[in-house]
């Protein structure tokens, strides 16, 4: 993943918030820790909005930054979440792990992973990404990256994902598949599964 062979992630409607996140691991894997309880363009604005707010999105930089210093970065309004405090701890958590455990260099998780068995340990090691965040990063790294490690087809999901959107048409298509499963879900009283969102979508 480098500015040279990484595709526009169009996520966010800003073309530097989408070039950032397409050109910058650390971006990206932060961004992917702040979707959650905002929308996946606020999420994904955020590294951009960060490095405005405190000059950088290096992950050794923010691992040893004050804590409240950060905090206060994530709360400046217009606030960079809906939870600032937690996202901020998170953030922080997740760029420390990147610091001590790949150098700083966060693109070393998808390229020193063994197989694709590994690549998804490793995601779902970092703070703040749960399974469907890794099975969504490696959807991402394989269809839009060409990262395709030894066995990496038994961990892709088989199910939409972001690693589907190549196009703001396709981001709209994919939210609001999302959006109307869930209005379904909430009024039947399930919650979300994207495996079952697919196998609905098709029927």
């Amino acid at each position: 993943m480098s500015p040279k062979t990484s595709p526009n992630l169009p996520y966010t409607g800003d073309p530097e918030a989408d070039a950032l996140i397409s050109t910058e691991p650390m971006a990206l894997l932060i961004g992917f820790v702040l979707d959650q309880q905002v929308s996946l363009q606020k999420a994904f604005a955020g590294p951009l909005e960060l490095r405005n707010r405190i000059g950088t999105i290096d992950a050794a930089e923010i691992a040893g930054m004050d804590p409240a210093a950060l905090d206060e970065a994530f709360r400046t309004r217009p606030a960079l979440h809906r939870f600032p405090g937690n996202m901020a701890k998170r953030t922080q958590e997740l760029c420390t792990a990147i610091a001590q455990d790949y150098d700083g260099d966060a693109s070393r998780v998808w390229t020193e992973a063994a197989d694709g068995a590994d690549l998804e340990r490793r995601l779902l090691a970092l703070p703040g990404i749960g399974d469907m965040k890794a099975k969504s990063l490696i959807a991402i790294l394989v269809k839009r990256f060409g990262v395709k490690p030894a066995g990496y087809e038994a961990v892709l999901p088989d199910y939409p994902t972001l690693g589907d959107v190549d196009s703001a048409e396709a981001l709209a298509d994919y939210q609001e598949m999302k959006r109307a499963y869930k209005a379904k879900l909430k009024a039947e009283g399930g919650s979300f599964d994207p495996k079952t969102a697919k196998a609905k979508k098709q029927a």
